[in-house]
């Protein structure tokens, strides 16, 4: 039924009057926007309407800055959870680089980090697209698989910059339909949040086609975001490298609408408390509570080894945006978390990761960015070695014992991946991304050196944290 639907759709919006009039180089909401909406005979203004309007069934997808009742978090859960294609330590995988390199050199898929409630941020950039008759849209597809599907297993967001999509470069409507239908639960079921920004008419007009055939669920997790900066609520805007086409016109938006920002009294203009641990330095906690090892990660560990290594899914699933939230503020103001109080041992999971994302320096610290890059070029019996004399040497004391507490835990989680399905590979695409990141923005590929680095350490943690 819903294939039937789309193929309908498809024909209401046929190819030949949206999608293969090459002779416009226009943004789809002017004129090819009111062609499309001429051609399906939909009646612009009420779709407008219904797509802004509150409902029975709660406010519209579609309404800038909407966010899900529960926080952007789907309660469901994959039973069956697969193992990521991770190459062991730090070997690239080159028949898959070289098949995708004419795809990868375009950027137009990116990696950027992880949101602010510790999610894997896909960022696909319309305007990197090339024109039509320069890339094969068939294998930009098998090229987005490829990617996400070392992603798909954990929740994650993607970020969709809109703003530079033409008539030269657009794909065909089939080409659309295709994607919805081969990226199936698979890909869907962990998506948490579809970033929009920029969007244009059209694109309200494309959602109308495909609304019968998506699910309420699925719809809720869309956001528009009509300017960069509204970004900053959701994700770590500086991982972000944002294409300058995208950076002009989002400032000329401002410039002309002058909009609010959506900055309260608690963001970073408010200052440091002096029992923060969120967002500052590990030299700030370990000054005012006087240990080594931060609150945040000694609480979290402790009740996650007691209570949670059994659970399916730990560190993988996201947690309550409003119950993460009101525990981060509770550790700032230096209280104690009674983590069974807040019954959702995610809860916990989610907290360390981000605690450790939002240190000012990655735990394994810049300097260290580039010696874990060049390890895919150290011989494989001496990887072990090298990664323990950098640890021994290189990392910061201090460092070494935050790093050690969190790896062994890590390590016991694995022992239980019978029941939690998290063996290492899960949890080295988890937490490479917040053990280490660089200055500015991370590739695919070496996103890649960072995950298997991560599974280095709990695979070897006996052989590199023995002192």
């Amino acid at each position: 039924m819903a294939e039937q639907g789309l193929d309908q759709a498809e024909g209401a919006l046929n190819d030949e009057a949206l999608f293969e009039n090459d002779e416009q180089d226009l943004e789809f909401d002017e004129s090819g926007l009111e062609l499309a909406a001429k051609e399906a005979d939909l009646d612009y203004e009420a779709e407008l309407e219904e797509l802004t309007r509150e409902g029975a069934d709660g406010p519209a997808p579609f309404r800038s800055g909407a966010i899900t009742p529960d926080g952007l978090i789907d309660e469901d859960f994959e039973a069956e959870i697969g193992t990521p294609s991770l190459n062991k330590y730090f070997q690239d995988d080159e028949e898959t680089d070289v098949e995708f390199q004419d795809i990868a050199d375009h950027k137009i898929l990116e990696v950027a980090g992880d949101d602010l409630y510790g999610r894997k941020v896909i960022v696909f950039a319309a305007c990197k697209l090339p024109p039509s008759t320069q890339i094969n849209h068939q294998r930009l597809l098998e090229y987005m698989r490829h990617v996400l599907d070392q992603y798909v297993e954990n929740d994650y967001v993607i970020v969709y910059f809109h703003f530079g999509l033409t008539s030269k470069n657009k794909p065909k409507l089939s080409w659309l339909i295709q994607i919805y239908k081969e990226l199936d639960r698979k890909y869907k079921k962990n998506l948490k949040a579809w970033y929009i920004v920029h969007p244009t008419n059209f694109i309200k007009i494309l959602w109308n086609l495909f609304k019968p055939f998506i699910s309420v669920k699925f719809g809720r997790k869309i956001m528009y975001m009509n300017y960069l900066h509204e970004l900053k609520e959701h994700l770590h805007f500086d991982q972000l490298v944002v294409p300058p086409l995208v950076l002009q016109h989002d400032a000329k938006l401002v410039a002309s609408n002058k909009p609010k920002y959506p900055y309260s009294k608690d963001g970073t203009d408010a200052g440091t408390l002096p029992t923060q641990q969120y967002g500052v330095s590990l030299h700030h906690v370990k000054a005012h509570y006087g240990c080594v090892i931060p609150p945040v990660i000694q609480q979290t560990v402790d009740y996650l080894r007691q209570n949670a290594l059994d659970i399916e899914g730990i560190f993988r699933r996201s947690a309550n945006a409003v119950n993460l939230k009101a525990v981060q503020k509770k550790f700032n103001n230096g209280e104690t978390i009674d983590f069974a109080a807040e019954g959702d041992e995610h809860i916990p999971a989610v907290a360390l990761k981000i605690f450790l994302r939002d240190l000012q320096e990655p735990l394994l610290t810049f300097d260290l960015y580039q010696p874990v890059l060049r390890l895919h070029t150290v011989e494989d019996e001496r990887k072990v070695a090298e990664v323990r004399r950098m640890l021994h040497e290189e990392l910061p004391e201090d460092n070494y014992q935050i790093l050690k507490v969190i790896v062994q835990l890590l390590t016991e989680v694995v022992d239980h991946s019978a029941m939690n399905k998290m063996n290492s590979s899960n949890l080295a695409i988890v937490f490479g991304p917040n053990l280490l990141w660089p200055k500015g923005q991370a590739s695919l590929s070496s996103m890649g050196y960072l995950n298997n680095f991560a599974r280095l350490l709990i695979d070897n943690y006996r052989q590199l944290f023995d002192r």
